[in-house]
């Protein structure tokens, strides 16, 4: 692969020396309507970088190689027009107004749209523009890019493999806001017509487009599947004409971004000396043997420090190589590609590699018949770790990792703790998974008349995984405890089997589009989980439970089915007057006997403005629509058997001697349960200026749901600790606008910028019962639901104030909280407030691009303003001074009157000190370069004799810079939300696009 770059960049130098016989050609560009002439048309010789502008009376000249030379002539708000020059020397041209942003389609449910007539809240996004973003998963390509989607990544880790051992996407994604609590709100997602969860299997460069459909209007064509939105993947074809070969591919190095430092050996023992003095027991270093043990003792005075920190963390790596074919002919059309990606984490033990084969064909029949397939399989081999780094930076730091012989060190200072180094020694630790999903689409389509297309498609989502794990005895996980091995494995299908009828018509003025649809939806999936401890030999890793002992066995299976029933219309009158009325009927498993129907409908009406008499040749305003929807969408996210109550196995004896009794399950059954709904308004606008320079979207909208799908807990003394029932609402409301402007186009540069903002206000309206509070579970009518309650920190006691801090009975050195009542006492009922929420106040994204004759640059930042974070390092702090602490901690003494972190104290452990758990509050606003590229393309000429048809080279760094507002967090990335394991990364990459 280095060899195939180097002679990449080779060819780029060659292609700078071409030579060619030049002759001058002139002329003059005006509007084909007016007979305007254009000032600062770009005038491009097609497949080189020579070009040039009109000037002020809208001429140009411009020089050609040869009489073969074709001019592209391009001007915000015309339509691009290639013109062969032959043998003109004067060559005028008239270029016509550009609808073809206007005309463009955008996939909807069940059919597809002119952008110009589309009446919801859809966003459409380009696959050129995910593939832009190196990245495992195409949802971090789009962060900050959609208005109303916020996209958060979860881990920094390469494996997919989650701490409970079941495989995760890594990503979290939210459109408009949360409105369940216990149930699920996570988007539905398509991918060409089939329900599939696992959009990280996708490899960008397969994808044509994504859209998002965000208000009730677009998404009730769903029904209850999409209340959380939808987001459509339609995925690449095939073309008729000649077979096309692409070639993507990158390589690139992953470090950690941001990562807190701990206390190096001169810090620690400061601190163990601090916790000492506090209680009498140290005053100078002539003390330090009774406050060490001796092999502590030793290290002090040697000099033994480790920083294990930088011993755990090393440079990743992240490389994606993908072969894309496109074929056909004007019956057949296929679409081939393989993929490979491979992810080396910043953690040993870390790696996840992906095998992808795509396959898409459509095959025509006669006039009248259409079919095809879409298939895809993916195949994961993924290595895990168990979290080292929190073993690596509360350990001491004093002593070695090795001895004077080179042997590995398990229990440094022959203490408690297992060496955060355990599991990287050979035969320790393994977890490994496999994973194989399959995605296969198949339909046949049928037009009998002009209008009229029936369609039948049939979908099936497979999928199995196997995961096993084996801890040795002197593995983290397992600290001299004898060794266990698990082995989980699942299988899962789900069978999509949808048919749809679509009418169009149109008579007069009056357009109609008409669609019919019934779906049906069967999901099944079965889990086993097996575990055994003291296994004979290492080497059986996992697969040798039979020899272990103490041996467990889990199974578990699930099923629910959804039928649904929906009608759409479409109406356009002089297509400028749009109206779309749809209704959905769904039918749930999951629910009660009497509730598993719901009615879904929807509405939606635009107006186009611009296509009004009085706004017909505005030169100013050249497209303005606005448009409302108001519609009804339901959710039934929950587990399946929530109606039911069931038996588990428990603990019992008859006269000491064990025998088999079951009792209820904690969660208790509710033979009422039905569906909770959301109830959604929409009014927006979207405008164009100058022909289209400048474009905008707007959106405002209110989402009130009701019936909440919670789980509310149930006092102990009934037997049963919870039960799902359908009370509580929720309210989201916020305004999302997306900007794009064309800057400057000209002949050989051109820039462009896209700016989007999200602002969402999310809370809980109304508890169980009434109830404005559940402090239990941090749900509090008025705010969020996912809230900080405690008290608030306001300092550390000083001298000066001991004798008030006395009236508390606290002294100086310790936390200092808010009296909020002034009652002279602090307590949990009066004196805690809401401290804030992980909901920013908005988020945005500002995306540039330049291009100057063969080269681009895009560079895009990305904020998300106004959340609070809870971070764990801001409390790994051991005040006894047993333990390591961050480096941030800086600890109030007599000498260092500090307002941040108290005293240490040998006999107070953070757990014991009063308010403790105030001390990880902190704004999590962030500002971040997100991604930037530098490519260079081949021009066209300098490959013409070859097979090659384009190349472009490029440069990328993903996340190489992070503004925080907050000074505590200048060594944490807060996306990660507050934990410490598997840290985010940035990524440098080298890449290149080729087509044959």
């Amino acid at each position: 692969m280095i060899k195939l770059y180097l002679s990449i960049v080779v060819l780029c130098f060659f292609s700078m020396v071409a030579t060619a016989q030049n002759r001058t050609i002139r002329g003059q560009v005006s509007d084909a309507k007016s007979g305007e002439t254009l000032i600062g048309v770009s005038v491009l010789v097609k497949g080189t970088t020579t070009g040039t502008s009109t000037d002020n009376n809208g001429n140009y000249t411009i020089t050609v190689p040869s009489n073969q030379a074709v001019l592209q002539v391009n001007y915000v708000g015309y339509a691009k027009q290639e013109v062969a020059v032959g043998s003109q020397s004067q060559v005028n041209i008239k270029l016509a107004a550009d609808d073809q942003e206007l005309n463009e389609v955008v996939v909807i449910g069940y059919g597809t749209v002119k952008k110009r007539d589309l009446t919801g809240s859809v966003v459409s996004v380009k696959g050129e523009d995910i593939a832009k973003v190196p990245s495992s998963n195409p949802l971090e390509s789009i962060q900050g890019k959609v208005p109303g989607v916020d996209i958060t990544r979860s881990s920094g880790a390469a494996s997919s493999i989650s701490s409970s051992g079941a495989p995760s996407s890594g990503v979290n994604i939210n459109i408009r806001g949360t409105r369940s609590i216990s149930a699920g709100n996570g988007p539905l997602i398509i991918v060409d017509g089939v329900q599939y969860s696992s959009l990280q299997d996708l490899s960008p460069n397969d994808i044509a487009s994504m859209d998002i459909l965000k208000d009730a209007s677009s998404t009730a064509i769903y029904g209850s599947r999409g209340a959380n939105g939808v987001i459509l993947i339609t995925t690449k074809k095939g073309i008729s004409g000649q077979a096309t070969v692409s070639l993507n591919s990158y390589y690139g190095i992953s470090q950690v971004a941001r990562y807190p430092s701990v206390m190096d050996g001169d810090q620690f023992i400061n601190l163990r000396r601090e916790a000492f003095r506090a209680t009498g027991n140290w005053a100078s270093p002539a003390d330090d043997v009774s406050i060490f043990n001796s092999a502590e003792y030793a290290a002090v005075q040697n000099r033994d420090f480790v920083n294990y920190q930088d011993l755990l963390i090393h440079d990743g790596s992240l490389q994606n190589h993908q072969l894309g074919i496109r074929a056909g002919t004007e019956k057949t059309k296929v679409y081939f590609s393989l993929d490979y990606l491979d992810e080396k984490g910043i953690l040993k033990l870390d790696r996840s590699n992906r095998y992808t084969a795509r396959l898409n064909v459509d095959q025509t029949i006669g006039k009248i018949f259409t079919t095809g397939l879409q298939g895809q399989f993916t195949h994961y081999e993924q290595s895990a770790r168990r979290d080292p780094l929190n073993q690596g930076n509360k350990i001491s730091p004093l002593g070695r990792v090795y001895d004077d012989e080179g042997n590995f060190i398990v229990y440094p200072l022959a203490g408690t703790f297992v060496n955060p180094l355990a599991d990287e020694q050979p035969d320790v630790y393994t977890n490994e998974g496999v994973i194989n999903r399959t995605l296969l689409s198949a339909y046949v389509e049928l037009r009998p008349f002009a209008g009229l297309v029936a369609r039948s498609n049939v979908g099936a989502n497979l999928n199995t995984d196997r995961i096993g794990t084996y801890a040795d005895r002197y593995s983290i996980e397992r600290n001299g405890s004898v060794p266990k091995a698990t082995y989980r494995a699942s299988n899962s299908h789900l069978i999509n089997i949808e048919n749809f009828v679509t009418y169009n018509k149109e008579i007069k003025d009056h357009a109609f589009t008409l669609t019919g649809i019934n779906s049906l939806l069967f999901n099944r999936n079965d889990n086993i989980s097996a575990s055994g401890e003291n296994q004979l030999l290492k080497s059986q890793l996992f697969y040798g439970l039979g020899n272990t002992q103490n041996q467990a066995v889990v199974t578990s299976y699930g099923m629910n089915n959804l039928v649904s029933f929906a009608g759409r219309i479409n109406y356009a009158f002089k297509g400028k007057y749009l109206l779309t009325a749809t209704g959905r009927t769904d039918g749930s498993s999951k629910l009660a006997e009497a509730n598993k129907w719901a009615f879904f409908p929807s509405a939606a009406v635009a107006w186009r403005v611009s296509d009004e008499a009085f706004l017909k040749d505005n030169k100013v305003v050249s497209d303005l629509k606005l448009k409302f929807s108001y519609g009804i969408a339901g959710s039934d996210n929950i587990d399946a058997y929530s109606t039911q109550s069931s038996l588990t196995r428990i603990a019992f004896a008859y006269d000491d001697a064990a025998v088999p009794a079951y009792g209820y399950s904690p969660r208790i059954g509710n033979v009422s349960l039905t569906w909770e709904k959301t109830k959604t308004s929409d009014i927006g606008l979207e405008l164009g200026l100058f022909k289209n320079r400048i474009t905008a979207t707007v959106d405002y909208y209110d989402s009130q749901t009701y019936d909440l799908l919670l789980n509310r807990s149930l006092p102990p003394s009934n037997g049963v600790t919870s039960v799902i029932q359908n009370i509580a609402k929720t309210r989201n409301k916020g305004l999302e606008v997306y900007i794009s402007s064309k800057n400057i186009e000209s002949a050989n540069f051109q820039w462009t910028t896209n700016l989007s903002f999200s602002r969402n206000r999310e809370k809980i309206v109304e508890l169980a019962g009434g109830a404005q509070s559940d402090v239990l579970n941090s749900w509090f009518v008025g705010s969020p639901v996912q809230s900080f309650y405690d008290y608030e920190k306001i300092g550390i006691w000083q001298t000066a104030d001991a004798e008030l801090a006395a009236t508390y009975g606290q002294k100086p050195g310790d936390i200092r909280v808010s009296d909020l009542n002034n009652d002279g006492k602090i307590d949990a009922t009066n004196d805690r407030k809401i401290i804030g929420t992980n909901r920013p106040d908005w988020t945005g994204g500002l995306e540039n691009t330049f291009s100057y004759k063969a080269w681009d640059l895009n560079v895009y930042l990305f904020a998300r303003m106004g959340q609070t974070i809870n971070a764990d390092f801001l409390r790994r702090y051991n005040p006894t001074g047993a333990e390591n602490s961050g480096t941030i901690i800086n600890y109030w003494t007599p000498e260092n009157p500090s307002n941040d972190y108290p005293r240490p104290n040998k006999n107070v452990s953070l757990a014991s000190t009063l308010y403790n758990s105030t001390l990880g509050y902190v704004d999590g606003s962030f500002i971040r370069l997100r991604n930037i590229t530098l490519g260079y393309t081949i021009p066209k000429l300098t490959l013409e004799k070859s097979f090659i048809k384009s190349v472009r080279v490029y440069a990328t760094a993903r996340n190489p810079f992070t503004y925080t507002k907050s000074g505590r967090l200048d060594q944490y990335d807060p996306e990660r939300g507050g934990s410490e394991s598997s840290p985010m990364t940035k990524l440098y990459t080298f890449g290149l696009n080729a087509t044959f």
